[in-house]
């Protein structure tokens, strides 16, 4: 069986968040990287850097040419966070913290006291899909990294209008509707007077893979726009760095094991897995976790690894520090080669193309393009 593809967390995407903190003059204890390092230190006006949702190694190496415009700009492989999903990912790049410290670990985390999974971007009960009202949240709330930068760079965010957010300073917070506003939006901030940092976020070619696979034509047609979007906007934009990376990459899946139906399993367990379907973290009953596990290998093993937590903890990988190892249950399952997803609840989602283990959807790109 092909080894997982763990953090590596001086050459992860932390550690370009690490790398713009300390150039930016905010707190950081995190290794930088010496290629973007370098880079900077060229005193560029404009400092952009992009968050393409999904654009890891594996589908622009299934869907690009190695004359596209990003391939020939990518500088360095880089991992991501574990569970390889958006919410750890992304709290990761913006707070320029571990996932045990920033404990957004997983698109759907358990709250002891309500008794619930709740899917952290939607506040919404994950088995039911009803909005959760949430209160003594044992996760604490996000505080970005550049938020605390002493610089002349003039700070600002570009997010699509409905994607979760808390930006202390609302007034460089510009969002837009649709994906293509995103590169007019930085190309307007670009051409200020003086200094600028720019943080943006775009859902694609995630959302894409995620309805019709990686080897798709659709997700071709995507990402083929990206990379001449981004060309157009390197050759308009003057004395400019844009640093582009991705939450993550996806794999295709190749089928369903539908975990809701298993109720001898999910007997054993306080309340049913969460986290996400390609790493899925289980709370057991007192008295139950030697059945439980032997239960789940005899069944599971071809397609789900599973671990005791505090063992995979304490390899590093959710991070080399942080203390919230307790968010994160008894036992985790991580997904195999095989590229079967879990269903979890009735209303999972089942995807074409997906994320969130230690297969190739953990490498991505460190792109920099300079003008």
């Amino acid at each position: 069986m092909k080894r997982f593809i763990k953090p590596n967390w001086k050459k992860s995407i932390i550690n370009i968040s690490a790398t713009l903190a300390e150039f930016l003059g905010a707190p950081n204890n995190k290794a930088t990287l010496p290629i973007l390092k370098k880079e900077l230190q060229k005193n560029y006006k404009n400092i952009v850097f992009i968050c393409f949702d999904g654009l890891g190694n594996n589908p622009l190496k299934q869907n690009l040419s190695k004359d596209d415009f990003l391939i020939r700009h990518i500088k360095q492989k880089l991992t991501s966070t574990f569970p390889s999903t958006t919410t750890n990912a992304t709290t990761t790049l913006i707070t320029n913290t571990y996932p045990l410290e920033h404990g957004w670990c997983g698109w759907s985390m358990n709250f002891e006291s309500l008794n619930k999974n709740i899917d952290l971007f939607r506040s919404k009960d994950s088995w039911t899909g009803e909005y959760v009202n949430i209160e003594n949240s044992p996760i604490p709330d996000i505080d970005y990294y550049f938020d605390n930068a002493k610089t002349d760079y003039r700070i600002n965010t570009v997010f699509p209008t409905k994607i979760h957010k808390n930006v202390k300073d609302e007034k460089n917070n510009n969002e837009f509707e649709d994906n293509s506003d995103m590169y007019k939006i930085i190309k307007r901030i670009c051409s200020r007077k003086d200094k600028q940092f720019v943080y943006a976020y775009y859902t694609e070619p995630d959302y894409t893979m995620h309805t019709f696979g990686v080897k798709s034509d659709e997700t071709k047609k995507v990402l083929s726009e990206i990379s001449k979007s981004m060309e157009e906007l390197a050759n308009k934009t003057k004395d400019t760095l844009f640093v582009i990376t991705a939450d993550h990459g996806q794999t295709d899946i190749k089928g369903y094991i539908e975990f809701y139906k298993d109720e001898k399993l999910y007997s054993m367990l306080k309340i049913y897995p969460y986290l996400d379907s390609r790493a899925l973290a289980f709370k057991v009953k007192e008295g139950k976790k030697d059945e439980f596990k032997k239960y789940f290998n005899s069944k599971y093993k071809k397609d789900f690894k599973l671990y005791e937590t505090k063992k995979i903890i304490k390899k590093g990988i959710f991070g080399l520090g942080g203390d919230k190892a307790n968010l994160l249950g008894d036992y985790i399952a991580i997904g195999t080669y095989t590229n079967k997803q879990a269903v979890i609840t009735p209303i999972s989602n089942k995807y074409k193309g997906h994320h969130t283990s230690l297969t190739n959807e953990m490498l991505v790109p460190l792109i920099i393009i300079n003008n």
